[in-house]
């Protein structure tokens, strides 16, 4: 079977224009040694074309509906807090591309560190900042994104912050800004718990998944 080349068109077309896209549409002009030399998970570049570290994920060249060659970096913020009652709550956001819902963050901009930029995403999409508040990061970690190709992928740090325990009308507001349709306060003391949780029965967006099933157990 033929190898599956895609990309999808908002790449090239919005996502270059909009900046989140890589312009360049062939993967052997890019400078590869200094995308290797900042990369959270070191990863392979055969032919002058990036490689997958983790994952064959049927499309074999493109990018998919990611906008950068390899590797790109997240940071996602976990926040959580318990209610007299031994509820434990965390923060989600319904994204608005349709992929269900997901722990606040986004990609990690040039100069910022893995913290400064879930704090920032969490400020964003939900409204909520927590100056008190500690956020403690993660080792980085790959994620099993839809939209990723075996050339470009997916590479997230969680950053977690713990509100202690607040009565329920206390939980800080939230609400739903850039890429959140909506934002919310999620029962979570397990993961089932959360999924059944989730209002208008929205799944939960596949990258996140592992990483909240393990930050549940």
């Amino acid at each position: 079977m033929d190898a599956i080349t895609y990309t999808h068109p908002d790449v090239l077309g919005i996502g270059v224009s909009q900046g989140w896209a890589d312009a360049e549409t062939d993967p052997t002009r890019i400078d590869w040694p200094a995308r290797q030399a900042r990369a959270a998970i070191p990863f392979e570049v055969r032919g002058g074309r990036p490689v997958n570290p983790c994952a064959r994920t049927g499309i074999r060249h493109g990018r998919n509906r990611l906008g950068h060659w390899g590797e790109a970096l997240a940071a996602d913020a976990a926040v959580t807090a318990r209610t007299p009652d031994g509820a434990r709550w965390i923060v989600m956001i319904c994204r608005t591309d349709g992929c269900g819902w997901a722990l606040p963050g986004g990609y990690v901009d040039p100069g910022e560190t893995a913290l400064q930029a879930a704090v920032r995403e969490l400020a964003e999409e939900t409204g909520l900042t927590l100056p008190a508040a500690t956020f403690t990061a993660a080792a980085p970690r790959y994620v099993e994104d839809p939209r990723a190709s075996d050339e470009a992928w997916m590479v997230t740090i969680l950053c977690s912050a713990d509100l202690g325990t607040l009565p329920h009308q206390d939980l800080p507001p939230v609400r739903g800004g850039d890429d959140a349709a909506d934002a919310a306060w999620v029962r979570a003391d397990t993961y089932a718990t959360l999924t059944r949780s989730l209002p208008n029965d929205h799944s939960v967006f596949t990258a996140h998944t592992a990483l909240l099933g393990e930050l549940l157990k």
